[in-house]
This record gives C-alpha cells, sequence and structure tokens, in this order.
C-alpha cells in the first residue's frame, strides 16, 4: 500500500528528489575564466576565487562533434555561452587563466570578451619541458 501511495505522489509531482535548487547570485562581481584547450576540445569554466564554479561550456557540450570541436569556432562560441551564463549571475570582470595548446586559445578569450566580460587579466599556464624527454638510443653500426 505504501508503494502506491509514493506513485501517486510522484504522479503529481511531490517528490522530493525532484526538486531543484535555483543557483545563487555571485557575490563577488570579479570571476576567473579557466580556458583547457587541447586538441580535440575547448573547455571554458568560470569560477569565484574561491574555486566554486559559476558556469562552464565546451565545444562538445555545445552540439559540436567530431573535427568540428577543434575549431576556433566552437571555440569563440563555448566562450561566449559560458560569460553569458556568468553575467546573468552578476559577474561583471574577470582574469582568464589559459592552458593547453589547442587551436581555440585565443578564440575563447575572444568570446568571453564578446559576451560582456570585462578582461583585467591574461595568465597562460601552458606546461613548458625545460631539457625535454631523453633521446632515443643510436643505432648500432
Amino acid at each position: 500500500m505504501a508503494t502506491a501511495e509514493k506513485k501517486a505522489a510522484n504522479a503529481k509531482g511531490n517528490d522530493k528528489a525532484a526538486v531543484k535548487k535555483k543557483k545563487a547570485k555571485v557575490t563577488s562581481p570579479k570571476v576567473l575564466v579557466k580556458v583547457n584547450s587541447t586538441y580535440n576540445n575547448t573547455i571554458v569554466t568560470i569560477t569565484d576565487y574561491n574555486g566554486d564554479v559559476i558556469s562552464s561550456a565546451s565545444c562538445g557540450s555545445l552540439g559540436f562533434k567530431g573535427s568540428k570541436k577543434s575549431t576556433p569556432y566552437a571555440a569563440t562560441k563555448a566562450g561566449e555561452d559560458a560569460a553569458l551564463k556568468a553575467v546573468q549571475m552578476g559577474a561583471k570582470e574577470s582574469e582568464v587563466v589559459i592552458n593547453g595548446v589547442g587551436v581555440g586559445r585565443q578564440a575563447a578569450v575572444k568570446g568571453v570578451r564578446a559576451a560582456g566580460l570585462r578582461i583585467t587579466a591574461l595568465i597562460d599556464k601552458t606546461p613548458v619541458p625545460h631539457g625535454g624527454c631523453k633521446p632515443r638510443k643510436k643505432p648500432k653500426k
């Protein structure tokens, strides 16, 4: 009998699991925009200075598939989408941290600027090897 009551409650929409919380407004208007650009995709994540994610977008989440994900146009759209969500939450200015070697690096920054976020700093944290890998063994003659 209890299962029948639960089914009736779920049909009416009274299930506690179905309740979604609305995201709160950004407390500080300054945010961090993190751009991770690989050869296959570009991911744009916008966080506050505590590291809490405000919004994020990637080329794949916008519907680009296959080789179209790794284009500058897709990266621009991902930057715009993430920045528009953050601007609606109350963000005004940002610092941009770029990581990776993909073609969407500058394009994502362009999309963030086009969406209305003012960029105060641009930081590149792409890892660069100092000395590189060990060279291959010389062939025997």
